[in-house]
């Protein structure tokens, strides 16, 4: 599977469970390091991280996690839904909340939402107890992955490619503050991608012990 399939029915799938995934270890032999602080996917929407935040779960073995997923569960609600019904600030309250229960209660993989790194105190809280890694995805990337989509509620408007391309300007600069920068082309196999975070991970002892 390539990057272009990333963003296709991510977030629909259920949270992984918090046994390491035998299938994933299988498959990549024996871990390629024990990790020892969460690692904190953050990006734009559509950028791919869920789906290589879940491959690279699978291959530390190790649990992955989803906030997005985590607020619809407790709402039992979509997050369009809760968009329309409650408005984004009771979604981004919610989101921190959620965030910061995830970070304390397991060390793992956890993917958030576009907006999540915007906020300061979910910066804070990402930067105390693991290590944001951010994808980086130029704007006709991201495109193609989000465009004809109605799961995407900040894109819900007259433009969305205009408004993408808004929220692509206001947001880049502030996931530049994330630790880690890894590359998304759009073409790269989420294997390979797996392969450029543990790359970026293997410079940080702190967070990843390799073997």
């Amino acid at each position: 599977m390539s990057e272009k399939d990333l963003d296709t029915g991510a977030l629909a799938e259920s949270r992984a469970q918090a046994a390491p995934s035998e299938a994933g270890l299988e498959q990549g032999g024996n871990p390629p390091g024990t990790l020892k602080k969460t690692v904190v996917m953050v990006g734009m929407m559509g950028a791919g991280k869920t789906a290589v935040g879940r491959a690279l779960a699978a291959r530390l073995g190790v649990p992955f996690l989803d906030s997005d997923h985590e607020i619809e569960t407790a709402a039992n609600m979509t997050i369009p839904e809760i968009f329309a019904r409650d408005g984004e600030a009771f979604f981004r309250e919610k989101e921190h909340q959620v965030i910061s229960r995830l970070l304390e209660e397991e060390c793992g993989i956890l993917s958030t939402g576009g907006g999540a790194f915007l906020a300061e105190r979910n910066r804070a809280a990402i930067s105390k107890a693991g290590v944001a890694v951010c994808l980086k995805a130029d704007l006709g990337v991201l495109w193609k992955r989000v465009k004809g989509r109605d799961t995407r509620p900040l894109l819900q408007t007259d433009d969305p490619y205009q408004t993408l391309s808004e929220i692509y300007a206001a947001r880049v600069p502030i996931y530049e503050q994330a630790e880690i920068k890894v590359p998304s082309d759009g073409e790269t196999t989420i294997e390979v991608m797996v392969d450029r975070v543990l790359e970026a991970l293997a410079t940080r002892p702190d967070v990843l012990e390799t073997t």
